[in-house]
């Protein structure tokens, strides 16, 4: 949770110290502008249903970054398991991106419904109006169907109502507020996991949940994958899972493109039964990730867990797998 004064202090702390894809890629240098404090921002529900508690929450972390929540207009409706139809959602997300006096867009929790939007959205629109789409989970269909769509980079960072303690909020303020080019490790400072290939590797950062980018393999909502910097993560899947959907990335060609590859931490992804017998997680990555003699790692403060970092998708990094940090080579804003 955001402590409003806590987090201003914070904020002054550091500001002291520190249409289609051959369209996207025309307009691939375009950029949202940087968020400023006391900017109006929208909150959406792209996905599944929302509480009235999830809703005020969601109000009061924004407010405590310094900012001007404004409602979507439908958000507190529901459609069985949704934020409302799809319709419904669609035109919030529209609508926030359309108007003018919206500085960035959070979504206020995952779950699932996002990919039933992206062919009720204006994608023209939306590319006209590069602005930071800010969530993760279920937004990683929508941060994967803006990079192949319009271009420009957003935030793959914990959803409104998450919890922002002070990994993800400074990240969020270097990379969205100040338009810094950090190091992004671990915890802090500290990165932990693990090396499966060394190296350093350079290109465009893309990815999230693989569950949700899995589900979009063999369809027109996913960016190129040549070159690109791949991070994922997931959370109560188990190892046949993890191994099942890697192989489909695998069989459709990214896994073969891609220059470099990290692994968030992987929350409830393992067997918790005491006579199993079957790969663990590890062993499964290993034989996915090794045989591609591309830097790789795992355990990034990527994913499903409290204090994860907020990180530019689709923006142009460095990774270091023998250090296990992730570089942003260039603003992700102007």
């Amino acid at each position: 949770m955001i402590d409003r004064r806590g987090a201003l202090g914070s904020v002054a702390a550091l500001s002291l110290a520190l249409g289609s894809p051959a369209t996207a890629l025309a307009r691939s240098r375009r950029s949202a502008r940087r968020i400023s404090l006391g900017d109006t921002v929208g909150l959406v529900a792209p996905a599944s249903a929302v509480s009235e508690g999830e809703i005020a929450f969601a109000q009061h972390n924004v407010s405590g970054m310094g900012l001007v929540p404004k409602l979507g207009a439908n958000v507190a409706r529901t459609d069985g398991y949704l934020a409302g139809t799809d319709a419904e959602r669609a035109a919030d997300l529209n609508a926030m991106f359309a108007d003018d006096d919206i500085a960035a867009i959070f979504a206020i929790r995952g779950g699932w419904g996002g990919a039933r939007l992206l062919e009720l959205l204006d994608w023209d629109m939306i590319a006209r109006n590069p602005k930071l789409l800010i969530g993760y989970s279920d937004t990683t269909s929508l941060h994967l169907a803006i990079a192949a769509r319009a271009g420009f980079a957003t935030l793959h960072a914990p959803n409104a109502s998450s919890p922002w303690p002070k990994a993800s909020w400074e990240s969020l303020w270097r990379l969205g507020f100040t338009g810094e080019t950090p190091l992004l490790a671990g915890d802090g400072e500290v990165s932990t996991g693990r090396t499966i290939t060394s190296g350093r590797a350079r290109g465009r950062l893309l990815g999230g949940n693989l569950t949700v980018l899995s589900t979009l393999m063999g369809t027109p909502w996913t960016p190129d994958f040549d070159g690109v910097i791949l991070f994922l993560e997931d959370v109560n899947e188990e190892e046949y899972r993890i191994d099942r959907m890697l192989q489909q990335l695998a069989l459709a060609g990214v896994l073969g493109r891609l220059s470099g590859v990290v692994f968030g931490r992987c929350r409830s992804c393992a067997s918790d039964e005491p006579d199993y017998a079957g790969l663990t997680l590890d062993a499964v990555l290993d034989r996915h990730l090794a045989p591609l003699g591309i830097p790789a790692f795992v355990g990034a403060n990527i994913g499903h867990h409290r204090g994860q970092l907020s990180l530019p998708h689709g923006g142009d990094v460095e990774i270091d797998a023998d250090a296990r940090t992730i570089e942003l080579k260039r603003p992700i804003v102007r």
